[in-house]
C-alpha cells in the first residue's frame, strides 16, 4: 500500500508582505516522506498574471519531514516566490504528504492555518 500521494495542488496561496512586526508573516509547505528512500519532489508556481516558474526542485530525505519557509530561498534553484496570489503544484517520484499553511499578521487577530492539499493522478 502506498503510504501518500504524487501529486498535490495548492490552489490559495497568498503570500503576505513583511510588515514589521514581531512575528513575520508567512506561509510554509510541510512535505512528509514516509518511504525509505529520498523523494524528489517538483513544484510549479502559477500566477494570474504571468508564466508558471516550473521544476523548483525540493529533496525530502526517507521518513523525513522538510519544512520550507516560502517567504525566503525556495528549493535547490533559491526561487522567491513574489508577494501576492499563486497557486502551487508538487509532482513527486514517491508518494508523499504534503501541508500548506499561512500566518498572516496583516490584522490585529492573526491567523495561522494549514490545508492539507488536493490530489490528483
Amino acid at each position: 500500500m502506498e503510504k501518500g500521494k504524487r501529486n498535490w495542488v495548492f490552489a490559495d496561496g497568498e503570500l503576505p508582505p513583511k510588515d514589521g512586526t514581531e512575528i513575520e508573516a508567512h506561509e510554509s509547505l510541510m512535505i512528509l516522506n514516509l518511504n525509505d528512500e529520498p523523494a524528489t519532489v517538483k513544484m510549479t508556481i502559477l500566477f494570474e498574471d504571468r508564466d508558471p516558474v516550473e521544476d523548483i526542485t525540493i529533496k525530502v530525505e526517507g521518513k523525513r519531514v522538510k519544512c520550507n519557509r516560502l517567504d525566503g530561498p525556495v528549493g535547490e534553484e533559491g526561487y522567491q516566490i513574489p508577494f501576492g496570489q499563486y497557486a502551487m503544484v508538487l509532482n513527486s517520484d514517491l508518494p508523499i504528504f504534503a501541508v500548506f499553511g499561512r500566518l498572516d499578521t496583516r490584522q490585529a487577530n492573526m491567523a495561522f492555518y494549514t490545508v492539507q492539499g488536493h490530489t490528483y493522478e
